[in-house]
């Protein structure tokens, strides 16, 4: 059977949320995130913004240098999560339930069962009324624009919603792939990250068409990773969905807008972030069997330490504890800290492992 996959992808989502909820800043530069005169980043820019330059991960002060009449907004994240669930709870009502939500803006569902026909084209294309409606529902309930991307497999749907934003819908038929890919850079590539590209660029490789072209030996330059490289310069990719129920890992971080040591300060943050960690693990019925803390300080250096249990955690105060453990034990706080944050790993069915949690405890002897 061929696969249809959708790529939904926000546009500009915190924004917009941020453009309909004030109308009187439609049309206007909007950028969420620290204001030019503090030190922090652009989370998201408006397309007016964007036209300046502006984007995100951006140093907000350089944000202020090429937009200097830009509306910078704090960022309201509890706002923007509450969107993101009423924007997937559409996608899932129209599409169905197998959803990889890959950010708070993006997801991909597999929507193949539905479109079961010999021909893959043919099967991406009587997809399309799926997708429309899917956008006409968020437009209607939500007044958010969303860009839609159909493919045969999870690269291309992506690339299909980079394509045309915002409010697009494009499809990457089979027949057509590897012409589209040709033109692209090739760090539109699934995997190729600044290394990979300047490896590829040594040699001569700038666009798909030429690596799809390159008679080489590419093992040279990105190792054992070339046969797949290859086959995604050719429109190939073989990735299933990662359902919810096959999440690895989950984690919660905060930046703050100056460096700190302060201890009342840091612990308060490490109880909310186990707070929300937790929630997520109830949530997914999961526990977790390692629990990680993450620092980062004001050079940019960054550390991970973590512990691994013997017997799999999901309370808040379990996880706050051993982040506190953690931090001690390894002496992180020996100097003021840009970033905090707790993950977890080693996910468990939280189910499982309370069906093997004894019944009463034992009695004592002796």
């Amino acid at each position: 059977m061929s696969r249809v996959i959708l790529h939904l992808d926000m546009d500009a989502f915190y924004a917009s949320v941020e453009q309909r909820d004030r109308p009187e800043l439609r049309g206007l530069p909007v950028i969420v995130g620290a204001p030019p005169s503090r030190r922090g980043v652009v989370c998201a820019a408006s397309y007016e913004a964007r036209r300046f330059g502006v984007r995100s991960a951006m140093p907000s002060v350089t944000a202020g240098r090429l937009c200097p009449h830009g509306i910078f907004l704090p960022v309201r994240m509890e706002k923007y999560k509450a969107e993101s669930r009423r924007v997937m709870a559409i996608l899932r009502e129209v599409a169905g339930d197998a959803i990889e939500q890959v950010s708070i803006d993006e997801a991909y569902v597999d929507v193949s069962a539905r479109f079961s026909l010999d021909d893959p084209d043919a099967a991406l294309d009587a997809a399309v009324p799926l997708a429309r409606r899917v956008k006409e529902r968020v437009r209607a309930e939500r007044r958010l624009t969303t860009t839609v991307g159909i493919a045969a497999n999870k690269l291309l749907a992506k690339l299909a919603s980079d394509f045309r934003k915002p409010d697009g819908l494009t499809v990457i038929h089979e027949r057509d792939k590897a012409a589209f890919l040709r033109p692209l850079p090739v760090r539109v590539l699934h995997g190729v990250g600044r290394v990979t590209e300047q490896a590829l660029l040594r040699l001569g490789i700038r666009t798909v068409g030429d690596l799809q072209d390159y008679r080489g030996d590419l093992a040279e330059a990105v190792g054992s990773w070339h046969a797949e490289l290859r086959r995604f310069a050719l429109g190939e990719d073989h990735r299933p969905l990662e359902l919810e129920d096959t999440v690895r890992s989950i984690s919660s971080e905060n930046t703050f807008l100056r460096d700190t040591d302060d201890r009342p300060t840091l612990r308060r943050c490490l109880r909310e972030q186990a707070g929300e960690v937790a929630a997520k693990l109830r949530r997914r019925r999961l526990a977790a069997m390692t629990v990680q803390v993450k620092v980062r300080y004001g050079d940019f250096r960054t550390l991970t330490r973590q512990i691994s249990l013997e017997d799999p955690v999901t309370e808040a105060r379990d996880l706050y504890r051993l982040a506190c453990h953690l931090l001690a034990r390894e002496r992180l706080v020996t100097r003021p800290l840009r970033l905090l944050g707790i993950g977890v790993s080693g996910l468990v069915d939280a189910r499982a492992f309370q069906m093997l949690l004894p019944l009463a405890p034992p009695e004592k002897t002796g």
